[in-house]
């Protein structure tokens, strides 16, 4: 038997409104969310074609061999950011003309080990064995309407398709749980003078060793400890059906991350010679979306830890790829930088309690955001929908440094002004040494060790 994926019926009525234009195949994204029995599918999304294939529509290449797995895997990619915990790219669609009906297999399963590469390449955190590691390819023929539903396990690269069920469901995503934490973070990640690594590349070093903070942490719901096997409606109201009153509900998450080492363990200051410096500072707003059926708490609480995770990774790359894009050259007279990371925001998805959510910078207008979904995610947004979750307050420059840095040194001095609701990632570095960026990122927050709302 199959994997079973319900699917809400807004995606049917969106892959069928799907129109070739004359082109031989469109291909696209499923979005949902997978549990242990059945897999939900909330959302479809086209791939946007490149401007020369926008160009070349007279004359569309006649094979399914020809798909651009690479554009398609990075669409995959910039998607993957837009979607917060517990959502998914859970696999890829293929629409063909009558003539190609027959020969969508092989580029559907080079798409599908494409998309599922390229969105993993750059998490701090893993999959675990019993998950959930079957993902969906659907086929559909244009002129027949006819549908064919198969599943691979990404995790075999000689997966061979298995049969799967495609079940739509009217109003599937109208009452998911939501789960929200505010996180304050303080990381501080040294750049040594002995090992020759990119800024990027040591600021990913440096998260990864705070992911494990955050995979190891205790995460409290509605203010207690759960037991992760257990149902996270448990204890919740019933209706006069004797079915628990799910809908809309959210639910408030605060983490606490361990202090203090075991007392069996050694607690040692480790020095290191160091060119700089990285220091993320701030909280950060986090959702998290789980479906209404018999979910358990360990569902819930991963879901929230990969969000937490996400978005702080995710902002740091978006702030890099826009220092290189402008190419900003770096500042002689100073040996400290201050950059303001992109806000997140969160828009609705229509007809539904599950919102979605993009980064924006300071400069970027709320037009600019509208259009970005429109290109990614192929859907209208309202710009009043668009909630910005943080807000940015003035940062102060510095320009004062040691050469030495010690790792477990997280005492950096603050900024004048207070920040309430941002995050501040900031690179301190020798002058000639390193070229001096810095980064930032988003809110406000509670205690160190202690994160709360």
């Amino acid at each position: 038997m199959g994997r079973t994926y319900i699917v809400e019926e807004t995606v049917g009525q969106y892959l069928s409104n799907i129109n070739l234009q004359g082109k031989a195949f469109v291909s696209g994204l499923l979005i949902g969310q997978c549990s242990s029995q059945k897999d939900y599918v909330i959302l479809a999304t086209r791939t946007p074609p490149k401007e020369e294939q926008s160009e070349n529509l007279k004359h569309p290449k006649a094979k399914l061999d020809n798909l651009d797995e690479e554009w398609a895997a990075e669409h995959a990619y910039q998607v993957s950011r837009m979607l917060p915990g517990g959502l998914l790219v859970l696999g890829v669609f293929i629409i063909t003309t009558l003539e190609l009906a027959n020969d969508f297999q092989n580029a559907l399963r080079r798409l599908m080990f494409a998309v599922g590469k390229s969105i993993n390449r750059k998490r701090l955190w893993n999959f675990t064995e019993e998950e959930v590691s079957e993902r969906v390819t659907l086929h559909i023929c244009a002129s027949t309407k006819k549908i064919f539903c198969r599943s691979y396990d990404i995790r075999d690269p000689k997966s061979s398709a298995r049969p799967a069920d495609w079940k739509y469901q009217n109003g599937l995503s109208s009452s998911w749980l939501s789960l929200e934490c505010t996180v304050h973070i303080n990381i501080h990640i040294p750049l040594s003078a002995t090992v020759s690594y990119s800024l990027e590349k040591n600021t990913k070093n440096g998260l990864t060793r705070w992911a494990k903070q955050i995979e190891n942490g205790v995460y409290l719901i509605n203010g207690q400890v759960k037991d992760e096997d257990c149902d996270l409606l448990e204890g919740q109201k019933k209706s006069s059906r004797g079915n628990t009153q799910a809908t809309g509900h959210s639910f408030d998450v605060r983490v606490l991350t361990q202090l203090l080492l075991n007392s069996d363990h050694r607690s040692t200051a480790t020095v290191q010679i160091c060119s700089g410096s990285v220091n993320l500072k701030g909280a950060v707003k986090c959702r998290a979306y789980i479906h209404n059926s018999k979910p358990k708490v360990k569902e819930a609480v991963q879901a929230v830890k990969r969000d937490i995770m996400n978005t702080v990774a995710d902002r740091c790359e978006i702030l890099f790829e826009d220092l290189l894009l402008n190419e900003i050259p770096e500042k002689k007279d100073s040996e400290k930088e201050f950059h303001i990371l992109p806000r997140r925001v969160f828009v609705p998805l229509p007809g539904s309690t599950v919102m979605l959510c993009d980064y924006k910078f300071d400069d970027e207008s709320a037009e600019e955001i509208r259009d970005h979904f429109m290109e990614m995610l192929d859907h209208t947004i309202q710009i009043e929908d668009v909630e910005i979750a943080e807000e940015i307050n003035t940062v102060c420059v510095s320009s004062s440094v040691n050469s030495q840095t010690s790792l477990d040194n997280t005492d950096d001095e603050q900024p004048k002004q207070p920040i309430k609701t941002t995050i501040l990632l900031k690179i301190q570095q020798n002058i000639g040494v390193i070229a001096a960026f810095t980064v930032a990122v988003l809110a406000a927050g509670i205690s160190f060790h202690y994160f709360s709302d």
